[in-house]
This record gives structure tokens, sequence and C-alpha cells, in this order.
């Protein structure tokens, strides 16, 4: 699916694998994974304050924004085309991670870049201690998303998504999607709204899924993607219904109980997924606006 002649910047990943520091509990901007971590261990999302501003106006002004700049040093030195994209999991990792950052750079004028660190484990974190089991996540206190690319094959064992390389974007896509809503601002207007169906944590989770959305609608243009199948689609649906709250609840659980959601519903995360795939435009992701 890349364009093999792309070439692939693996300076936005930092590579930690082989380096394990152990257990702990990192408290990020929202991550695929937490919702099983509250589960197991009653692990609460960080959060900010509160801002005058709508995020109606912010996705109307998201062209004009302005904020700083940054890189990361390489450590998959060998991913260098999107021919080595279609060989190895780490340099499609690249590709997807390039491609996402790529169409944001071209939404957001000064578009900082964040790096995705890979770790196995365990890792530190400005937010805490990264594990496995919290999964994916994004750190707004040192803008980067941390993974286990384990988490992949959870989500097909343990969740039973169907897999498949847009499942593994869409995960990618959703925490970078939190990086967005950190540079706009967004993240800081969720405050200790961070359970229930209405919340403006849910709210958060399920507008980083419509920008996930946005960014697959583009991803061709980039130029790192030569094409997006029905099918790729389809494992995407896939990937965001198996991490809604009712499912793992439900499976984790035995019942649902909708006042501690913190993600929304597999519905609505397909839903709001879907959203942004068919307008291709971040200023359909208002999430923030009428009830879900």
């Amino acid at each position: 699916m890349f364009r093999k002649r792309a070439r692939l910047d693996p300076t936005h990943i930092e590579d930690r694998r082989g380096r394990s520091l152990g257990r702990g509990v990192a408290v990020g901007g929202g991550g695929i994974g937490v919702i099983v971590a509250v589960l197991l261990i009653i692990l609460n999302l960080s959060g900010g304050g509160s801002g005058s501003t709508s995020v109606e106006e912010t996705l109307r002004d998201l062209e004009g924004v302005t904020v700083g700049g940054g890189s990361t040093p390489p450590d998959l030195s060998h991913c260098r085309t999107g021919a080595d994209a279609e060989k190895s999991e780490d340099c499609r990792i690249v590709a997807f991670v390039n491609s996402i950052q790529s169409y944001w750079q071209g939404q957001i004028r000064g578009y900082r870049e964040s790096p995705t660190v890979f770790f196995t484990g365990a890792t530190t974190t400005a937010c805490g201690r990264a594990t496995t089991e919290v999964g994916p996540f994004y750190c707004p206190a040192d803008a980067s998303v941390y993974i286990d690319l384990g988490f992949f094959q959870e989500l097909i064992d343990r969740f039973g998504a169907t897999g498949g390389p847009l499942a593994q974007a869409y995960v990618l896509a959703h925490e970078y999607g939190h990086h967005v809503q950190d540079l706009l601002g967004i993240l800081d207007r969720i405050g200790n709204d961070r359970e229930g169906p209405q919340s403006a944590g849910v709210r958060s989770e399920l507008q980083a899924d419509c920008f996930a959305g946005v960014w697959t609608a583009n991803a061709v243009e980039t130029g790192y993607i030569a094409r997006i199948t029905d099918q790729d689609i389809a494992d995407a649906l896939s990937a965001a219904g198996a991490v809604g709250d009712d499912r793992i609840q439900r499976e984790f659980q035995g019942h649902v109980n909708r006042e501690t959601w913190t993600h929304g519903s597999s519905a609505d995360r397909q839903q709001w997924f879907q959203t942004g795939y068919r307008s291709g435009d971040p200023r359909a992701c208002d999430t923030f606006r009428g009830s879900i």
C-alpha cells in the first residue's frame, strides 16, 4: 500500500525497545489501551484547565495556528523507502508516522513534529512510566506518542480486531490526533470532566478518532501511501470498534457501566472515524458540540 520510491524519515521515531525499566503507570493525554488499564489498574488520565475559545472556533481557525518546532535523532536508519515499508513492520510504522505528520504539517503552520517512541515492557515518560498494559498513548508533557508494537497483535488476539496495516495506522493516527489537540489547546479544556458518555474526556477521544479518519481520507495525497482499499477501511473500523468502552467493559467486567466511560462506545468510535474519513476535513470533527 506504499509508494515504493517514497523517502522515509526515521527521525520521527525513537527506538527504546530492549530497554525495559520495570513496571509502573503513565498518565497521559489519552490512549487506546488506557481504557483497558482503567479496568485493570484503575488508571485516570491527566488533564488541564479550561479555555474561553470554543472548539468550533478553534477548528474553524485551524490553518491559522502557529506552534514551535523540534526533531528526534534517527534509530531506524535502514527504513529508507516505501519499498522498505512493504517488507518490515518497523518501516511500515515509520511510513505511517511520516504520512500522518506530513498531513498535519500541511494543516497547521509551524506544526511541531511529535516523536513516536517504541518500547517494550516499560519506559519513562514526562507523564510517568509507560507500560505495555497502558497501551499506546500520547503524553502532552513531552509531546510524544508511546507504543509497544506488541499492542497491534493484542488488538487481534485480545480485542478481536481483524488486524491489517490500516488498523495499525488508525491507532497511530488516533494518538497523533491527541497531539493536534494539544497544539490547538483542546486538551487543556478537558479539566476533570473525564468520565461518562457525554464527558469532555470522551469527546476528546472521539475527536481523535475523527482526526484519524481525516488523515485516512488524505493519506494518499501525502505521497507515502499508494492506495487505501475498502478492506483497509474495514480493518480500521474493526480496530475502532474493538476498543470501545462498552465492548471492553463487557469483556472484562461482564457488564457495561456508561458512567465510567472514558473513550466512547464502539459505535461512536466507528461513527466519528467515518465522519472524518467521509469529510476529509478536520473542521467536521467538532465532537464538543451537541449530544454524542
